[in-house]
């Protein structure tokens, strides 16, 4: 009888060192699906804008600006200690501290920081016992959080 290779068989029991010998084609591939994923979730065509959809993606950086500069609004407060307010001039930053008095004591919370001072108005008469007026460019939360602290609390500052 002539002599004659053994008979292997493909695939079999060891799929693991198959995919070690052909580790080259496997991370092409796995690198050919991450592209495709990632042209299918990428921004949409300009084409697509005429139908009203919403672009994917990052917004257009120049319309950041916009939004910052309506976020932040002028607010009105009366600071307690009208000699406080004297020192105060435009362009100083504050930070606007309330001070609440309970039962078991007296609380005090910051309730804006790094507010910008745009004016300081002059006291009317009789105006100095009730304390002092003084005009802050702050974001609006910050705005809606000095208008309810002024009515339950006696507002303070403090020069950053």
């Amino acid at each position: 009888m002539p002599h004659f290779a053994p008979v292997r068989v493909r695939g079999g029991r060891y799929p693991l060192r198959r995919f070690v010998r052909h580790r080259r084609r496997a991370l092409a591939a796995g690198l050919a699906l991450t592209a495709a994923a990632l042209v299918a979730a990428g921004p949409r065509a300009p084409a697509d804008a005429h139908r009203g959809d919403r672009a994917r993606g990052h917004p257009v950086a120049d319309r950041a600006p916009e939004r910052r500069a309506v976020e932040r609004v002028s607010a009105p407060v009366r600071i307690a200690d009208a000699a406080t307010v004297r020192l105060l001039r435009p362009g100083d930053r504050v930070d606007v501290v309330a001070a609440g008095e309970t039962a078991a004591g007296g609380t005090a919370d910051v309730v804006a920081r790094g507010a910008l001072v745009t004016k300081v108005p002059e006291p009317l008469d009789g105006e100095i016992d009730s304390g002092a007026l003084v005009v802050l460019s702050v974001p609006r939360a910050t705005a809606v959080r000095l208008a309810g602290a002024s009515a339950t609390a006696r507002l303070a500052v403090t020069l950053c």
